[in-house]
């Protein structure tokens, strides 16, 4: 906002009476008697001031111009245009606008609507008091304009993963110039923009460089702008669309508890996806030809009767204009009396390439590693125990044959019944005996044997 006021005459005068006062005695008669001659000449509107405010609008709407009057004495308010072409003065409209309306009208305001503002509406509208002299004050309008339109463009309808493409949108005709944001999905990007200038109107054009993976095909690419003009969310999108190889996976059918045995069937289903979605899927045997009573079925394969010889690694390969890729099933067959089986059996999905080995993979391997450990401390328990029990049967046998061998004479003593009539020295007596006939044997035994007298 910007005015022109004029000082009152109360203000004049006062400010003459000091300079009077503060001159040499030479000169305070002359300003005095200038101060008399210019009395005459002093304004009317004593104390009046005349103030308005700039005005904001967006193209299309109302704009609202108030001139207002601080102690007012009903002097004379009028409204003109930029090219000082008289709107309103007092409550007559002489300029033949009838989007220009009068909205109040008194000693101390003039209220004036415009209505469909345009950019050519934008510029000085001045309020004018009709004092002596005149005072001045002029409001500035700015028009906002929104951008008329907004455009998206890929550089390619189809992608291929891995590739990179150009995105751009533009806006056009805004004012001032709009501010370009953007989006792939929930993920705010960087883009680069380029401002043109054509007769006070804008248009923005911000291009994106996008590297496109298959985790992409179907994620919306968001154009956004940022604009005073526009209230809420202005913004258009595409829909990226990727090409990408297929993904295999092979799913076990038959048997259901996934052990192998000889005699039972095998049921393979291989499962391959991509874009386009593979035709083509096939089975194969690596390093070495299919077993003649496998039965291919699109993507099935059976096997009946397994035996020992179908074991080996069975491949599905799947493929699209974008590549090809594959996936490996281990075939170990076991006997018929099999019940458990070990954790390195069974299907590998090998991973074309290192970012395909995601946690599932990886969840898969440790539950393997620690079946077998189980099995592991399983049968080094059953072999201590085994050697325990070994050891101690071993140790009854030799135990039991070294009392047989030095305890026998003590043994037939107690085992030889006497006569309870005997005395004791007739049992001392007969015991003696019996001790030397079994020394005598047992030296004429030795003798015959030489080899015992080792033992």
């Amino acid at each position: 906002m910007a005015s022109a006021v004029l000082p009152s005459g109360p203000q004049c005068a006062a400010a003459a009476v000091a300079a009077a006062a503060a001159a040499p005695p030479g000169l305070r008669l002359r300003l005095l008697l200038l101060l008399l001659s210019a009395a005459a000449l002093i304004p009317t509107g004593d104390g009046q001031n005349l103030f308005t405010k700039d005005v904001t609008v967006i193209e299309g709407e109302v704009a609202t111009i108030s001139c207002q009057v601080n102690k007012s004495d009903d002097s004379v308010i009028q409204l003109l245009n930029p090219n000082r072409q008289t709107i309103y003065f007092r409550d007559f409209r002489p300029l033949k606008d009838s989007r220009f309306q009068l909205l109040n009208f008194s000693s101390s305001e003039l209220k004036v609507s415009l209505t469909n503002v345009s950019i050519s509406d934008e510029g000085r509208y001045f309020c004018q008091l009709y004092t002596d002299p005149p005072q001045e004050s002029y409001t500035t309008i700015t028009v906002l304009v929104p951008p008329r339109n907004l455009m998206i463009d890929i550089q390619k309808d189809t992608a291929v993963e891995g590739e990179e493409i150009e995105v751009n949108c533009t806006a056009m005709a805004s004012k001032p110039a709009t501010t370009i944001r953007w989006f792939k999905g929930n993920k705010e990007l960087k883009g680069k923009s380029e401002v043109e200038e054509w007769s006070d109107m804008y248009t923005v054009t911000s291009q994106l460089m996008l590297k496109v993976h298959k985790e992409d095909d179907g994620v919306p690419v968001i154009c956004q702008v940022e604009h005073p003009a526009v209230t809420g969310n202005l913004q258009t999108q595409r829909y990226l669309e990727v090409q990408y190889k297929p993904q295999v996976h092979i799913q076990m059918t038959y048997p259901l508890q996934g052990l192998t045995r000889e005699g039972d069937a095998l049921e393979l289903t291989c499962e391959a996806i991509g874009k386009p979605q593979p035709v083509m899927v096939t089975w194969v045997r690596v390093d070495d030809e299919m077993p003649q009573h496998a039965v291919l079925s699109g993507p099935n394969l059976f096997i009946n009767n397994l035996n020992k010889t179908d074991n080996g690694t069975y491949r599905c390969e799947a493929s699209n204009i974008v590549g090809k890729a594959h996936s490996d099933y281990m075939l170990y067959v076991y006997d018929t009396t099999a019940t458990t089986e070990p954790a390195v059996h069974g299907l590998t999905q090998l991973p074309n390439s290192a970012e395909e080995l995601d946690s599932e993979d990886l969840s898969d391997s440790r539950a393997g590693e620690e079946g077998a450990i189980r099995a592991v401390d399983h049968a080094v328990i059953g072999g201590v125990v085994a050697v325990v029990v070994f050891a101690m049967l071993c140790l009854l046998i030799i135990l039991g044959r070294y009392f047989a061998r030095h305890k026998a004479p003590t043994s037939l003593w107690l085992r030889r019944p006497l006569s309870h009539h005997s005395s004791p020295a007739a049992v001392r007596s007969d015991q003696k005996q019996r001790l030397q006939k079994w020394k005598g044997r047992d030296a004429a035994e030795r003798r015959r044997t030489p080899g015992r007298a080792s033992h």
